[in-house]
């Protein structure tokens, strides 16, 4: 039976181009059926690419390898949104959070991928739901990093009011307000100020940006609440944005409900790294001293020394032989 890739690029970028000849090679030399994407992807609020996925054979795909930083990663998500199929991000980037590898260790990932060496990962995502002034029906869409209303002209701030799980919190002038998932913690809630939520924990952030009040600190709930922005009558025009494409207009009065939506992205790993080691790597964390293994191996010493000491005045007091030193595993 045939296996196949499809493939998702930045065609514009000559690093990218010259990636995706390598990896085009390598796939067919693995015995793979190489598909390559078509980039004509939708970028208004909801999710309008039943018809792309059909044509380009998503479904079809073992894997659709993304070559390209987060923001192209990002792109193919939203071709896999609801099918099930993995991607496997190979970072051309700068951070490349959601890459699994680097562009050097392309022709690897490649055998990996033929062994079926990989696991897949599931990564939760946002429901958007949008309902306008004036109209009956909610437009709906989703986001895999973060849903982000922020201000539609520079010169006015909006005015929003925050409500959880259908109750009011607290209301407040801002430049805008950042939802997100724990995968999107590292994304844009992380440069407004939001915490770094581990990958398997289910939950969802709410950060405002440049607030205008004394209680509007990033907020973090669980997998069942849900957020809800409203538009105070008085607010400037906003805009909000999925993942920094999907986009609609929002006039005063509108409101916007976040949730957790069903449909997950599922990403191919190769690493069984802990995230903690992702965090150090992509951010290049300092993390000379650290001493835990030093720190392990001196309390083993610590315990050696004592137990010698101790066998010794033992020694010595029924007229014995010095002991020799214990394994620190015996203690």
């Amino acid at each position: 039976m045939t296996r196949r890739v499809l493939i998702v690029t930045h065609g514009g970028r000559p690093e990218a181009v010259v990636a995706l000849h390598e990896a085009v090679k390598e796939l067919q030399d693995a015995g793979f059926e190489v598909g390559l994407h078509d980039d004509d992807l939708a970028e208004t609020f909801g999710d309008h690419m039943a018809q792309l996925r059909t044509r380009e054979g998503v479904a079809e795909s073992e894997v659709v390898m993304v070559l390209g930083g987060d923001g192209t990663i990002l792109r193919a998500a939203e071709l896999t949104h609801g099918t099930g199929v993995p991607l496997l991000g190979v970072n051309l980037g700068h951070v490349g959070f959601l890459a699994e590898a680097e562009r050097e260790g392309l022709p690897a990932a490649v055998q990996r991928l033929a062994a079926r060496d990989y696991v897949v990962e599931e990564r939760g995502v946002l429901e958007v739901r949008v309902t306008l002034p004036g109209e009956d029906e909610t437009r709906v869409g989703w986001a895999l990093n973060e849903a982000t209303v922020e201000k539609a002209s520079r010169e006015r701030m909006i005015e929003v009011a925050i409500g959880v799980d259908g109750r009011p919190l607290s209301s407040f002038g801002c430049d805008g307000v950042v939802m997100s998932t724990a995968t999107g913690s590292t994304a844009h809630a992380f440069s407004a100020g939001g915490p770094v939520v581990w990958p398997d924990v289910d939950a969802m952030l709410l950060v405002p940006l440049a607030a205008h009040a004394l209680f509007a600190r990033p907020l973090v709930v669980g997998p069942t609440s849900t957020f809800a922005l409203e538009l105070l009558q008085r607010s400037g025009p906003a805009v909000l944005t999925c993942d920094g494409r999907r986009r609609i207009d929002l006039p005063a009065g509108a409101r916007v409900e976040v949730s957790r939506g069903d449909s997950p992205i599922r990403l191919a790993r190769l690493s069984t790294a802990p995230f903690t080691d992702r965090l150090v790597s992509k951010f290049s964390l300092p993390v000379v001293g650290w001493r835990g293994r030093v720190a392990e191996d001196a309390a083993d010493a610590v315990r050696v020394a004592r137990k010698a000491a101790s066998d010794a005045v033992d020694a010595a007091r029924l007229g014995g032989s010095r002991p020799t030193a214990p394994d620190p595993k015996e203690d």
